[in-house]
């Protein structure tokens, strides 16, 4: 299952814009893209004036995860995003490499 990963800075001054910003357009993501889930994390113990975010996406329920055009579909709505942050948005996608369990059954044989 791919996941999404976006990160970017945000200035302390914008963060409580940025903040509901950000969860306003991931809860409309969520209520239009069938088993979307979304978080906004901050680097811990990032008080500083410039602050690292990183938004995570996932599709637990699906096999293709979060793919190439949900995420331009993410994308697109975080075109709204721009005046509140401070660079640009990096996203990198991710997939597990294996499952735990079956980890586990590998060590065990």
């Amino acid at each position: 299952m791919r996941e999404l990963f976006v990160w970017y800075r945000v200035n302390a001054e914008n963060a409580d814009a940025a903040r509901d910003a950000v969860s306003a357009m991931q809860a409309a993501l969520c209520a239009d893209i069938d088993g979307l889930v979304a978080r906004v994390l901050a680097r811990s113990g990032d008080g500083a004036a410039l602050q690292t975010w990183m938004e995570a996406y996932a599709r637990p329920a699906h096999d293709a995860g979060v793919d190439a055009d949900i995420a331009a579909r993410i994308e697109l709505h975080a075109r709204s995003l721009t005046r509140l942050i401070d660079g640009e948005r990096h996203g990198e996608a991710f997939a597990p490499i294996t499952p735990l369990d079956q980890k586990a059954r590998d060590i065990s044989t």
